[in-house]
């Protein structure tokens, strides 16, 4: 019989399973099965692929547009093949009771040895297409390769053995007799024939592999999840015809419910996109003049945008994106942001311009670690579960105070709250404000973590993206999510060497899928702007060397587009740009002063006038006095409590007016600060008459937020600048308005007041607790740049930045070898460097030029969990608890929110529990006891199995636990108080 007769009713043996639903006894045909992931396939094709991933696609077949997609669909659909042998249809045994004699008696001689279904597919896989005439060679032939791609789909390339695993004879030994052999070759020809793929590739890039991997494994997904399939299960019995007919149908149905269909935004005018800017400014204006004929002429490229802090660099490339989107086939955005507070950030700043468009609907999500507790993004969400009738037994949606109230920062839906911080800047969390956001909130399938970067429009931290180019499960995944559509990535800068050197190489594979970026900063020097420029267009073809040999530094403030086409570097025109950096020059004094570094230790402690504290203390003292805005920047958690403790015991203004804000508070109160902080120091928040907020690095980069006055301690010349990127940030649309304190005049120049710590011997001298924040080398350089200005440097922005970002960070700093003390530390700095380097290259998968076989790319077994982004960054989550009388665990201390026991929580129960942790470094808590462990009922939840408790006594919520040699307790005012035995 030949595949026309097989595709009829009865045509062929549909016994063999892939699904069973042991409740009903009911099982899902293996073909069937099949056939719906190559309907999908083919629907993602149509509906989710950017026309420039199809073509990457196509080209790496070396095929027509329609044969791609054919072979697209055939080798998803042959991702669930390897089920058909007797190793894996033994599993169930009513399912295995009923197929035919035949292949029963053919399983009698198989040795029984555990199947692992990924590897039984790509070994029966290659042999299948061997016989289809796929050409088995090198492990860069069709057949090895296609092979590689349907093992890949279960989430890891395998290698394939041609002369061991995947061997004939050896195949026959694990997979079954002649009858199996026979059903396999007709499901696959059946699956061929229906999908269309008529025509053999003769060669199968390393790119279009690993995308076509990447559909399978979303057609997978969607196919697997149980209601798919569960339907079909109980329907009328169908021949193979029939049902890929209606496999069609309802893959249409499935991708159109995960929301995965790219959507054309309709066009705007300028100021509907962006509505808080009057109009384009320079730079912008020459990115839409010049832009568009770049692209349109030469293609995809890299475009980096280099302006100062607050400039509108976030709507320049949002302009760029808009346009390189509409010339290079790609359909959405990716906004990559170093932090999680910047990523939510921008979250809601993309969120906000797509609604501009006032699509009918068009999903947005957020991925990083913590975006579960960004009420913003996960409110609309519990709030449409209540409304279902799935409401919580402990009303666990309102974040708890530790005395069991609810706090001010999570509202009931359609609740508008004050802050408490008496500024009457109230939560825009209204049943107005939930409305409006339906239109972009993801539902469903999009919601789950590693599934958001599917999205069109997605923000997300850069390590998100980094994980692509790390051997990790579904990495292929995250590249067909980032290859279809514009990357942004903002504060480009701001990765140290490890971090960076991973961002390279997704460059470089960005580039080799042509890809188009943007890189947004405000301080990065020429060196590292060029590297990255290089890397992508090194992965778009280019020959490294005559890379290294070009120019791709942008003029500052300027853009730059360098064309994948060409590799040719196109700049801003020379009359705008001065323009540009004309309208936008502004002035800034940066003093440092001398201080002695030493802890408060205990709060009544009298602190000498040369302390670092007492500096602070007389420097915002205008603000306590006058009032104005002011921040304080402090370089470790530890030191903004200290200062936090030292300023409130003289403060004597409302106690709302002093604010602590750092990564180690609860969730839910860092979400509610940040959040405040930044509509009531943002452009239209009504802002506080008298403010000082006492923060980390939390607030350095991609915030819109402006204060009157700043203090902050030594850091390198790239942090301060940012950091002084929200000191007097909108002194130019704010002229004249009156919302300046009394005591800003006409002519004054706002001051950022450096404190440098110095040591015995009167040089600077920085503290440990520092050098885990950024290398000693650079607070050195840095204070060496400002002490050669006699600690007294005025500037203009952005005109002076970037010669001050190369003096200390540039390749050739005129710092590195003043004294013998910078060139020792320089030599420390540059060995950290590369042993970073090192590290982050052992993990890195290979450029797309450097893989030969796709095992290449799992050559280490990798989980997320174990694959690090950035050195030191693998925290745990720490949940404060409290001990009731009775000896149970509750969220509160009034005891009236139990920790939950059990296995299945409900989403809003997950994120309460969320809510509340706080990271800390793994170290912290690597000598725990029994009695930090999280109830048994949490130890297979994805989210919570790794959650350390932290217990205190009810009657004692000051209570210091000890792990090991570190202590730690939850302040409430202060957050987590760390300290450290000797």
């Amino acid at each position: 019989m030949g595949v026309v007769e097989d595709a009829r009713l009865e045509g062929i043996d549909l016994r063999a399973w892939a699904e069973f639903d042991a409740a009903a006894w009911t099982s899902y045909p293996l073909l069937f099965r099949m056939l719906d992931d190559a309907a999908l396939a083919a629907v993602l094709w149509d509906r989710f692929l950017s026309s420039s991933q199809r073509a990457v696609i196509a080209e790496g077949l070396d095929v027509g547009m329609e044969q791609a997609r054919s072979l697209t669909s055939l080798l998803a659909g042959l991702r669930e093949l390897g089920k058909l042998v007797p190793g894996f249809q033994q599993r169930e045994r009513v399912a295995w009771v009923r197929l035919g004699e035949d292949l029963v008696a053919g399983a009698s001689r198989v040795s029984p040895v555990p199947v692992e279904v990924d590897r039984s597919s790509m070994h029966v896989a290659f042999g299948v297409l061997g016989a289809f005439g796929f050409t088995a060679g090198g492990n860069s032939s069709p057949a090895v390769r296609c092979a590689q791609a349907v093992g890949g789909m279960g989430g890891r390339f395998l290698q394939v053995d041609v002369s061991g695993g995947a061997a004939v004879r050896r195949v026959a030994a694990t997979a079954g007799g002649p009858a199996w052999r026979e059903l396999r070759s007709r499901y696959a020809a059946l699956v061929r024939y229906l999908t269309g793929a008529a025509v053999v590739p003769e060669r199968v890039s390393v790119q279009a592999a690993v995308l076509m991997t990447g559909v399978g494994m979303l057609a997978g997904r969607l196919s697997g999840q149980r209601g798919h399939w569960q339907q079909a299960a109980h329907m009328p019995a169908f021949g193979a015809a029939e049902h890929f007919a209606d496999a069609r149908a309802r893959a249409v149905e499935a991708v159109g419910e995960a929301e995965l269909e790219r959507v054309d935004l309709e066009p705007v005018p300028f100021t509907t996109a962006h509505p808080h800017v009057k109009g384009p400014n320079d730079l912008q204006a020459s990115l839409m003049a010049q832009l568009p004929g770049l692209v349109g002429e030469y293609g995809v490229g890299i475009t980096v945008i280099a302006d100062g802090t607050g400039s509108g660099k976030s709507v320049g490339a949002l302009e760029a994106a808009r346009i390189c989107n509409g010339a290079c086939g790609t359909a959405g955005l990716a906004w990559l942001m170093p932090t999680t507070a910047t990523a939510d950030a921008a979250w809601e700043m993309l969120e906000a311009y797509v609604r501009a468009h006032r699509p009918e609907r068009v999903p947005v999500t957020l991925a990083h670690s913590r975006s579960r507790l960004n009420p913003a993004y996960t409110d609309a969400q519990l709030a449409t579960e209540a409304a279902g009738g799935h409401a919580d037994p402990a009303g666990a949606l309102a974040a708890l105070m530790p005395d069991g109230t609810r706090s001010a920062g999570t509202p009931a839906p359609g609740e508008v709250t004050s802050t408490g911080l008496d500024s009457g800047v109230p939560e825009p969390t209204g049943a107005g404000e939930w409305a409006a956001r339906e239109v972009t909130a993801p539902e469903g399938f999009l919601r789950s973590q590693d599934a958001a970067l599917l999205a069109q429009f997605s923000a997300a931290t850069v390590d998100q993206a980094q994980m692509a180019v790390l051997p990790v499960e579904f990495s292929a995944l995250r590249l067909l999510a980032l290859s279809g559509k514009t990357g942004v990535v903002d504060e480009a800068h701001a990765l140290t060497p490890y971090s960076h050197l991973q961002l390279l190489r997704l460059l470089g594979w960005l580039g080799s899928m042509r890809t188009p970026v943007v890189l947004l900063s405000a301080t990065m020097p020429a060196s590292t702007g060029s590297a990255m420029v290089t890397a992508y267009l090194a992965g778009a073809g280019h020959d490294p060397g005559r890379l290294a040999a070009a120019d791709y530094a942008s003029a500052f403030p300027g853009w730059l587009f360098a064309d994948a086409a060409t590799g040719t570097a196109h700049r801003m025109e020379e009359t705008a740009r001065i323009r540009h950096s004309r309208a936008q020059s502004r002035p800034l004094r940066m003093t440092m002063r001398p201080v002695t570094y030493r802890r408060l230790g205990e709060a009544v402690r009298d602190v000498e006038p040369d302390e670092r504290l007492a500096a602070i203390g007389r420097t915002i003292g205008q603000v306590a006095r006058e009032g104005g805005c002011a921040m304080v920047g402090c370089a470790t958690v530890a030191d903004s409590q200290d200062t936090y403790r030292y300023l409130r015991r003289s403060w004597t203004g409302d106690p709302g007016e002093l604010m602590l804000l750092h990564a180690r508070f609860p969730g839910w109160v860092r979400e509610q600060r940040t959040g405040w902080v930044r509509r009531a120091l943002g452009p239209a928040g009504p802002r506080p008459d008298r403010l000082v907020v006492v923060t980390t690095s939390m607030l350095d980069t991609s915030l819109d937020i402006d204060v009157d006055m700043m203090v902050s301690d030594l850091a390198s010349i790239a942090r301060l600048l940012q950091r002084a990127g929200r000191l007097a940030r909108f002194r130019l649309a704010w002229r004249n308005t009156g919302r300046r304190p009394p005591w800003w005049n006409a002519g004054h120049v706002p001051h950022l007041t450096v404190l440098q710590p110095l040591g015995a011997a009167g040089a600077t001298a920085v503290p440990a607790e520092w050098r885990t924040v950024e290398p000693a080398f650079l607070l050195h350089a840095t204070a060496a740049l400002l002490q050669a200005q006699n600690c007294d440097l005025s500037l203009d922005v952005p005109g002076d930045v970037q010669d001050l970002v190369e003096q200390v960070h540039g390749e050739h700093s005129l710092f590195a070898d003043e004294t013998a003390n910078l060139r020792r530390l320089l030599a420390g700095h540059l060995e950290r460097t590369m042993t970073e380097e090192h590290l982050s290259a052992v993990h890195l998968i290979p450029p797309h030029d450097r893989v030969s076989a796709l095992a290449d790319l799992h050559r280490q077994y990798l989980t997320a969990d174990q694959a690090a982004t950035r050195l030191g960054t693998l925290p745990r989550r720490l949940l404060p608890c409290y001990l009731t009388a009775g000896g149970a665990l509750a969220l509160d201390c009034a005891g009236t929110h139990l920790l939950p026991d059990r296995r299945h929580l409900s989403p809003r129960w997950v994120h309460q529990i969320l809510q509340h942790t706080v990271p800390v470094p793994a170290a912290w808590v690597a000598r725990r006891s029994p009695r930090h462990c999280p109830p048994a009922g949490w130890d297979q939840h994805p989210l919570l199995a790794d959650v350390v408790l932290l217990p205190a006594p009810a009657r004692d919520p000051a209570h210091t636990e000890h792990y090991g040699r570190h202590r730690l307790r939850m302040d409430n005012e202060l957050g987590l108080v760390h300290d450290r035995l000797s």
